[in-house]
């Protein structure tokens, strides 16, 4: 054995446990991470929480107003955001991917998936929230529309682009026009992929506290008036957490493991979803 595969023998089992050391420790973390959500949230996960809402300081209650608060205004979100951001990949991908203009909405889209929410909040509070006066459930739900959109729209732009040229061209050989094309990739080829991509959406607005702390702020009681203040996880477990009152605190760790849990079963579905793609093509 010469010396340069001996050396090559070397560097390869040193990245390798170079490799897998740095797997650990991340896995590690978000071990972790787990347990001590499951430690600190899991004794508060009752039925309860559930069904009573907020409460003042030193009494008993839930979560209810926060968490229909947060479905309402992510589902919003989502049926704002999504066709939006459906149309703006599919621009992309399928008229003038090369032009300057598209060159232009790419260029934004990336802008706008790199940035803090916290941005998308405050611009959402000085067009809309400072004029209109008020808090309300409509300004969270543009904020929340805002982070939604690039990740369809990229992801969108990126399942139109895998599917093969041979399929366009027999579809179109057909006399079939272009949009007829697109609402058949979209409709039998690529529904499941974009689907998940909208999920992705959700698993990333479902937990985001700092657009709403500009927007939908919060409400003590159960609000389905989006004209008003609303409810939500996120803003209530900031809330909770950073309060003196052990009741409050024990409600923003049960929270958080709430939203955890979302984040976690949604995820687990977009994976389903990939896997179940990638064996029907």
């Amino acid at each position: 054995m010469t010396l340069h595969i001996i050396r090559r023998k070397i560097i390869n089992s040193l990245m390798l446990i170079i490799a897998s050391l740095a797997t650990f420790i991340a896995l590690s973390f978000l071990g972790w991470l787990f347990y001590v959500l499951i430690k600190l949230g899991y004794p508060g996960l009752h039925w309860s929480v559930m069904t009573l809402m907020t409460p003042p300081p030193g009494s008993s209650g839930g979560l209810l107003n926060s968490i229909t608060g947060s479905l309402l205004l992510s589902t919003l979100a989502i049926l704002i955001g999504a066709p939006i951001g459906i149309m703006a990949g599919v621009f992309l991908a399928e008229y003038h991917p090369k032009g300057i203009f598209s060159t232009t909405v790419r260029f934004i889209i990336d802008i706008l998936l790199g940035a803090p929410s916290i941005i998308i909040g405050l611009f959402i509070y000085q067009i809309y929230v400072i004029k209109t006066g008020h808090f309300s459930g409509w300004a969270g739900c543009f904020a929340l529309s805002i982070l939604v959109i690039p990740i369809v729209a990229r992801t969108t732009e990126n399942i139109y682009t895998l599917v093969p040229y041979t399929l366009r061209e027999s579809v179109l050989a057909l006399g079939a026009p272009q949009w007829r094309l697109i609402v058949f990739l979209l409709s039998r080829v690529i529904n499941g992929a974009v689907f998940t991509g909208i999920l992705l959406a959700l698993s990333r607005i479902v937990g985001e506290a700092a657009p709403l702390l500009f927007t939908a702020l919060n409400n003590q009681f159960l609000n389905l008036n989006m004209n008003q203040p609303m409810a939500n996880l996120p803003v209530t477990i900031f809330n909770f957490a950073m309060s003196p009152y052990p009741d409050w605190q024990q409600l923003a760790w049960t929270g958080a493991l709430l939203i955890t849990l979302w984040v976690f079963i949604i995820n687990l579905i977009c994976r389903l979803l990939i896997k179940q793609h990638k064996i029907a093509h």
